[in-house]
C-alpha cells in the first residue's frame, strides 16, 4: 500500500460532522414564534371557548353551551351564508381568470416585466386596495358610476345595496390576488414538457382541446394548491368588508370574521367569540381535507 493511499483511508473513515445543533439554531426562531404566536393562542382559544369570558371578570366554565348558543344563533348562519357567497365568487373568478392570464402569458411572452406588472396589485395592502374601490365605485362622486352614466347606464350601489355588496367586495379582492395566483399557475405551467404538446400537435389536436385534456389535467397539484390557499383566504375576509360597509347593509355584508370580531371587541363576548373561530377552525380543515382528497392534491399525471 502506497503512502498516499495509507494517508488517504483515515480521511474517508473520517465520520460525518453532526449538523443537528446548527439546524436547531436556524429552526428555534420559526418554532418559538409559531409556539408563541400560533399554537399556545390555539390551545387558549380552545380553552376559553367553553367559558362565559368578558375580560373584566374571571373566565366562568360553561360547558358546550357557547356551542349550543352558536347552533341556535340566526346570525351567525347568516354569516355563515354569506361567507360562503364570498368564498364560491371569489374563488370560482379568481381561479378562472388567473388561469387564463398564466397560459397567455406562456403563449404570448415570457416577459419579467409582464410578470412584475401582473404582481402589482398584490404588493397593495387589503386595506389601501378596499378604500381605493370604496372611492371609485361610491354612488354619487366615483368614477365608476360616472363611467356607467357615459355609458348611458344607471348608477349602482356597489356599497349600499344588499344584492351588489358582496360580489363588489369579490372582485376587489380578485383584483388584487389574482397577479399572484396567476404566477403560481404560470410556475406550474413551466413544468409540462413541450413534447406533449408538440406530440398533440402532430396528432392534429386544436389549442382548445390541448388546453382542456393536457394543460388543465397536467396542473392539478398547482391548482389544488390554488384552490386551498384561496379558500383559506377568502373564509379569513375581514379587512375589505370593516373598512368599506362594516357589515352592512344589514346583515348582507357581515361575514363570519366580522362576525366574530363584533363580538369580541364590540360586545366582550370573548367565550362566544372564541367558539364561533374554533367552528370556523374546524370548517376550514374540514373543507381543506376534502379539497385534498377529491382533487388528488398528492398526484400528477406526468409520472
Amino acid at each position: 500500500m502506497t503512502e498516499s493511499a495509507a494517508t488517504r483511508r483515515p480521511a474517508r473513515n473520517r465520520p460525518r460532522r453532526d449538523d443537528t445543533r446548527l439546524a436547531v439554531l436556524f429552526i428555534a426562531p420559526a418554532a418559538t414564534g409559531f409556539g408563541v404566536f400560533i399554537f399556545w393562542p390555539l390551545i387558549r382559544g380552545i380553552q376559553f371557548s367553553f367559558t362565559d369570558y368578558n375580560l373584566l371578570t374571571p373566565a366562568k366554565f360553561v360547558g358546550f353551551d357557547n356551542y349550543v348558543r352558536m347552533v341556535h344563533d340566526p346570525v351567525f348562519w347568516n354569516a355563515v351564508r354569506v361567507t360562503l357567497y364570498y368564498v364560491v365568487l371569489n374563488i370560482g373568478i379568481q381561479t378562472v381568470v388567473a388561469l387564463v392570464i398564466a397560459v397567455l402569458m406562456q403563449r404570448l411572452t415570457q416577459s419579467s416585466l409582464v410578470r412584475g406588472l401582473v404582481l402589482t396589485p398584490y404588493l397593495m395592502a387589503n386595506v389601501i386596495a378596499a378604500l381605493l374601490f370604496l372611492w371609485i365605485l361610491d354612488y354619487k362622486l366615483g368614477i365608476g358610476n360616472q363611467v356607467l352614466e357615459w355609458l348611458g347606464l344607471d348608477r349602482i350601489a356597489f356599497w349600499g345595496d344588499e344584492n351588489w355588496v358582496i360580489p363588489t367586495a369579490a372582485l376587489v379582492n380578485v383584483w388584487r390576488h389574482v397577479g399572484y395566483t396567476a404566477l403560481l399557475i404560470f410556475a406550474g405551467l413551466q413544468t409540462i414538457p413541450p413534447t406533449v404538446y408538440e406530440a398533440a400537435k402532430l396528432d392534429g389536436a386544436s389549442e382548445t382541446s390541448m388546453f382542456f385534456r393536457i394543460t388543465v389535467p397536467l396542473l392539478r397539484p398547482i391548482l389544488a394548491l390554488v384552490l386551498i390557499v384561496t379558500m383559506v383566504g377568502s373564509f379569513q375576509i375581514f379587512d375589505t368588508i370593516a373598512v368599506t360597509t362594516a357589515g352592512g347593509p344589514g346583515d348582507s355584508s357581515r361575514v363570519l370574521q366580522m362576525y366574530i370580531y363584533d363580538l369580541a371587541f364590540g360586545r366582550f363576548q370573548f367565550g362566544y367569540a372564541f367558539a364561533m373561530s374554533v367552528a370556523l377552525l374546524l370548517i376550514l380543515a374540514t373543507v381543506t381535507f376534502l379539497q385534498y382528497r377529491l382533487i388528488r392534491a398528492d398526484a400528477t399525471d406526468l409520472d
